[in-house]
């Protein structure tokens, strides 16, 4: 295994394993996307959603539930001192961005086998679109972590890093939010799900992965020599 490798596998151990000790950010995402499921469920005074309005409620609250592990993702690093430790070392410092990224997929994925199971018991009248719903999630992530890492990173010196992150991340986001949520739409369709524009919404999430997982590894370095 090479430095970087073996650098990218210890980072996620060890973010993974402090999760799992501490439970800092898996417990506070999941309980806000079963309160905020409760909410739309009773301010929109619906027992059923579909379609495009399902698609909304969904996305808005797995991105907003995904602010709250944003905001702590490079906390011990600041608190620890491990920003000097990879500066430090013989390694390629991307591997810290990916590391991060890496942990920040799983907490999405977590966070999403627990909200997205209970959204189908609040909303949908049919759970047939939720096979493919788990493509569009996958990628979905992909792009919420690459871009979330990259901000996170340059507001966590920040005494308003609470503020700074939703102010900067949610308008990187809006194109990533649009794309996820046009190819959920007919997934969750009142007739049962649909491919209409699927693959032309999943090329774009692909894209907007490619390109924020580049953008991100490129200047990582510079945000954290700064």
């Amino acid at each position: 295994m090479t430095p970087t490798r073996a650098a990218f596998a210890a980072i996620l151990a060890k973010d993974l394993r402090t999760e799992l000790r501490t439970l800092q950010s898996l417990p506070a995402m999941a309980l806000f996307a079963v309160t905020a499921f409760i909410v739309f469920r009773f301010g929109l005074d619906r027992t059923s959603l579909s379609g495009s309005l399902a698609s909304g409620v969904l996305w808005a609250t797995l991105l907003f539930a995904a602010v709250l592990a944003i905001n702590r993702l490079f906390v011990a690093e600041r608190e620890e001192g491990g920003f000097d430790a990879i500066r430090l070392a013989p390694v390629d410092r991307g591997a810290l961005f990916a590391a991060k990224a890496a942990a920040l997929v799983v907490y999405l994925a977590c966070l999403e086998l627990v909200a997205v199971p209970i959204f189908a018991l609040f909303f949908l009248d049919s759970a047939g679109g939720l096979v493919p719903l788990v493509a569009v999630l996958a990628l979905g992530n992909v792009g919420l972590a690459a871009a979330g890492t990259l901000v996170s990173s340059m507001a966590v010196n920040s005494r308003a890093r609470d503020l700074l992150v939703p102010l900067v991340l949610l308008p990187l986001l809006v194109p990533l939010v649009i794309a996820a949520a046009g190819a959920t739409e007919p997934l969750l369709a009142a007739g049962g799900p649909g491919y209409e524009r699927f693959g032309t919404w999943m090329a774009m999430l692909g894209l907007y992965d490619l390109i924020f997982c580049l953008l991100g590894y490129a200047v990582f370095d510079f945000l954290l020599e700064d």
